[in-house]
C-alpha cells in the first residue's frame, strides 16, 4: 500500500504506532518526550507529541486552539502557546470525543470555551470511550453542522460532515490560512474506526469525499502524523477505500475474523498484530458486521 508520503512513511509508521496502542488510556508522565511546536502558516501552528496534533492560531485577541491533547499535557501545551505569543487561550474546540483529542479539557474549561460537535458531547457524557478519565470534561458549546469562532479579526470554521473515526468527528477549517484540520478522520498510516463510538469505514470516505469537495486548502493537520497537503489527504483516502475493498471481498469469501487480522496485520502490523490494540478491539469487529 502507497504511503502518504514516501519520505515521511517511516515516521507516521512510528506515530500511528504509539497512536493507535495509547489511546485508550492516559500515558503516564513519566518517561513521555516533551512537545514540540512548529510553525504551518505565519499566524497558525501544531503543537505535536504525546496525545493528538494541536492547531494554534494567533490573533491579537487571542488564541484558539484545535484539540487539547491529555489532560496531564495542559501546562506542556500552555508553554508550546507561550513560545510564540503572550496572549491567551480563549477558545478549544474538540475535533471530536477521544481523551488524546479532548482530556485537556478539564484544565481549558477553567480558562476558555470549549467547543465540539454535540455527538461528542454526547459520547463524553454517556462515557463511549471505555478507559477513559472520569474527570474528562464536555464542551459548553456544541453545534450540529456548522460554527464559527471569530477573534481578533481571524475565522475559524468548524464543520460536521458526517461519521467516519467517530459519529462525532469535524473538520476545522482556517480560510485564511487554507488550511484543515482533519483530528483523527486522518491519523497515523491508516484510520482507527471506533465503531462503539459510532464510527464507520464505508460512511468515512464519503465524510472525507464531502470535506474535499467543500474546502479549499492547501496543508493538511492530520489527529497523528506530520502535516501534509490535500494530495496527500487524497492518496490517505484512496489507500483506504482500496483497503476496504479487500477486506469486503475476504469476508464475502468467507474469512473469518482471524484470518482477516492476520491480512490487516501484513499491511500495519503495528496496529494489527497486538490482539489488544485499539484496532483489533474496535475497527475489526466492526468491519466484519459492516462490510459484510
Amino acid at each position: 500500500m502507497r504511503r502518504i508520503i514516501p519520505l515521511l512513511a517511516f515516521s507516521l509508521f512510528v506515530l500511528g504506532a504509539v497512536w493507535h496502542n495509547g489511546l485508550a488510556q492516559p500515558q503516564p508522565k513519566q518517561g513521555r518526550p516533551p512537545l514540540g511546536i512548529e510553525k504551518v502558516a505565519d499566524d497558525l501552528f501544531v503543537i505535536i507529541g504525546s496525545g493528538g496534533n494541536v492547531g494554534v492560531l494567533v490573533t491579537d485577541e487571542g488564541v484558539v486552539l484545535v484539540d487539547a491533547k491529555f489532560e496531564q499535557d495542559y501546562e506542556g501545551i500552555v508553554a508550546q502557546v507561550k513560545s510564540v505569543t503572550d496572549k491567551a487561550v480563549k477558545y478549544v474546540i474538540n475535533t471530536h470525543h477521544h481523551s488524546d483529542h479532548s482530556g485537556g479539557n478539564t484544565r481549558f474549561i477553567e480558562v476558555a470555551e470549549i467547543i465540539s460537535h454535540k455527538n461528542a458531547r454526547a459520547n463524553i457524557v454517556d462515557k463511549k470511550q471505555g478507559g477513559a478519565p472520569a474527570s474528562l470534561r464536555p464542551a459548553r458549546i456544541t453545534f450540529t453542522d456548522e460554527t464559527s469562532v471569530f477573534l481578533g479579526g481571524k475565522e475559524v470554521r468548524a464543520r460536521y460532515f458526517g461519521r467516519g473515526h467517530t459519529d462525532g468527528d469535524v473538520l476545522v477549517y482556517f480560510p485564511a490560512q487554507r488550511v484543515v484540520h482533519t483530528g483523527d478522520m486522518m491519523a497515523g498510516v491508516t484510520p482507527l474506526i471506533d465503531y462503539p463510538g459510532g464510527g464507520s469505514i464505508v460512511e468515512w470516505s464519503k465524510t472525507i469525499d464531502a470535506a474535499m469537495a467543500a474546502l479549499e486548502f492547501d496543508k493538511v493537520i492530520p489527529g497523528h502524523g506530520a502535516v501534509t497537503n490535500r494530495a496527500g489527504l487524497q492518496t490517505y483516502r484512496d489507500n483506504v477505500v482500496k483497503l476496504r475493498t479487500e477486506i469486503a471481498a475476504l469476508i464475502r469469501q468467507g474469512k473469518t475474523q482471524e484470518e482477516v487480522r492476520a491480512f490487516l496485520a501484513t499491511q500495519y502490523p503495528a496496529s494489527y498484530t497486538n490482539p489488544n490494540s485499539l484496532n483489533n478491539q474496535w475497527s475489526l469487529p466492526g468491519f466484519m458486521s459492516e462490510l459484510k
